[in-house]
């Protein structure tokens, strides 16, 4: 093998996930993004195998073999409501790889000190985080801000102790402050995510992702391994420039993500009102209001993905469009269900035209002259707290103003409380029906409705 086709390949497999990451930003383009980044790696892992480098190919082909059989097991029996735990298991599964690299570059005796360093402190953070994300969304923890006295404080004083380590590790080289800094650094990693609420949770997982990156990059300094260098940069802007994006959508600070403050941590009433009355209705209500209304707006939430509701609801918007000619909207929040871009992956799914997916921004004028707002679990995101209680976890928060709508059909198993365990006024609104049940269910008793309907009025002319 020439010395000159490893460069190559590493920077064709550059391309192929610059190409991959561009593709992904569109659901048309999704598909081929993936096959690309799949190639791109591929590719890498092939030639840094076969590579004159690498003397002992047994241990390394045994190791690539049974993760690949591991990811394809896990891929094939995750659950989509499960999809984000995966994600935030992979971001600790990168950063606890690129402190296990840190640790092997020391013992063998580099010389990157400040490379092996920096990308041991951001693995170690990244994997100790992504615990708790994990463990957060999984329901292991409550999934509420935890908090304590002097927390911010502790965390001060934390971030001090692990820069003044590194300093001593840089200085004097002694591997007793680089092991001590380690355990500091996964201490860290808790006591940054611990602090933050769940309606925050999709923001924790896209910065998680970034630290990951970011630690991939310390390491490909470390090593001289340009591919992981050019491959860490892409991980770590991207999930930078995203959790920018959604802290923009929500008007909260990345700065107070990076300083772990992030999410409320204020205490705030998660029980269900008793002095209030919620109106429920059945899904026959639901289909004859529909069929006579002008313009619907489906909004999805968590809800959507638990009961498996996307294909029916693109059935029952199709229906209403065909039948009754019915104007249909998706309404996407930026932070809808437990990661980014989880609701648009369920839609994408059901084959919904993405022209009749629109986010936030370019909807929220439209509920007011709306006649029927169909929301299906999604508790925070609509949650009115947002603007009217400074002591809510949401407060500040855009949210889809689906309170404006003539008619909102709520689809919830019970009043129970959101991910932020805050409650939502909605259920008790004038305007607001609850319709109690499995999502796919209601939906699919709608969609019968709907066509029996239909149907009875065309044998009647």
């Amino acid at each position: 093998m020439y010395d000159w086709q490893i460069p190559l390949t590493y920077l064709l497999s550059s391309v192929l996930f610059i190409f991959s990451i561009r593709s992904l930003s569109s659901p048309k383009t999704a598909v081929v993004g993936n096959l690309l980044g799949m190639i791109g790696m591929s590719v890498a892992v092939l030639i840094t195998l076969f590579s004159p480098y690498m003397q002992d190919k047994q241990l390394p082909l045994l190791v690539i073999i049974s993760g690949a059989i591991i990811g394809i097991y896990t891929a094939l029996k995750v659950k989509m409501t499960a999809l984000p735990q995966m994600i935030a298991a992979l971001n600790g599964l990168g950063g606890l790889a690129a402190v296990f690299i840190s640790f092997s570059e020391l013992i063998t005796g580099s010389s990157a000190f400040l490379e092996i360093t920096l990308g041991m402190v951001i693995g170690a953070i990244a994997f100790s985080g992504s615990l708790i994300a994990f463990a957060k969304l999984q329901g292991i923890l409550p999934s509420r801000a935890l908090t304590f006295k002097y927390q911010h404080v502790f965390n001060f004083i934390l971030i001090s102790f692990c820069i003044y380590l590194a300093l001593c590790f840089l200085s004097q080289r002694e591997f007793f402050f680089f092991y001590l800094l380690s355990g500091l650094a996964l201490i860290l990693g808790i006591m940054i995510v611990l602090p933050i609420g769940g309606a925050d949770m999709p923001v924790v997982i896209s910065l998680l992702n970034s630290y990951s990156g970011w630690a991939a990059v310390g390491i490909g300094f470390s090593i001289g391994n340009v591919l992981l260098i050019i491959v860490g940069s892409l991980v770590g802007a991207s999930g930078a420039i995203l959790s920018y994006i959604m802290v923009k959508a929500m008007n909260r600070s990345l700065l107070n993500v990076l300083l772990g403050g992030f999410g409320s941590t204020q205490d705030h009433n998660t029980s269900t009102p008793t002095s209030q009355n919620a109106k429920s209705g059945s899904p026959q209500d639901a289909a004859f209001i529909m069929e006579n209304a002008r313009k619907i707006i489906i909004v999805p939430g968590y809800g959507m993905a638990v009961s498996q509701a996307q294909h029916v609801l693109q059935k029952m918007a199709e229906d209403l469009r065909s039948l009754y000619d019915v104007e249909v909207k998706f309404a996407i929040h930026p932070v809808a269900g437990r990661m980014p871009g989880h609701m648009n992956v369920l839609l994408a799914e059901a084959n919904v035209d993405y022209a009749n997916v629109y986010g936030l921004e370019e909807i929220n004028h439209e509920f007011a002259d709306t006649d029927v707002a169909y929301v299906i679990g999604a508790n925070d995101i609509t949650n009115p707290q947002a603007k009217n209680d400074p002591s809510s976890p949401l407060y500040g928060m855009p949210i889809l103003d689906v309170a404006k709508a003539k008619t909102i059909f709520f689809v919830k198993r019970s009043l129970s409380t959101g991910y932020a365990g805050t409650d939502n006024p909605l259920f008790y609104a004038p305007n607001t029906i609850m319709l109690y049940g499995d999502a796919k269910k209601i939906t699919e008793e709608i969609v019968r409705y709907l066509e029996k309907n239909k149907g009875s009025a065309l044998q009647s002319l």
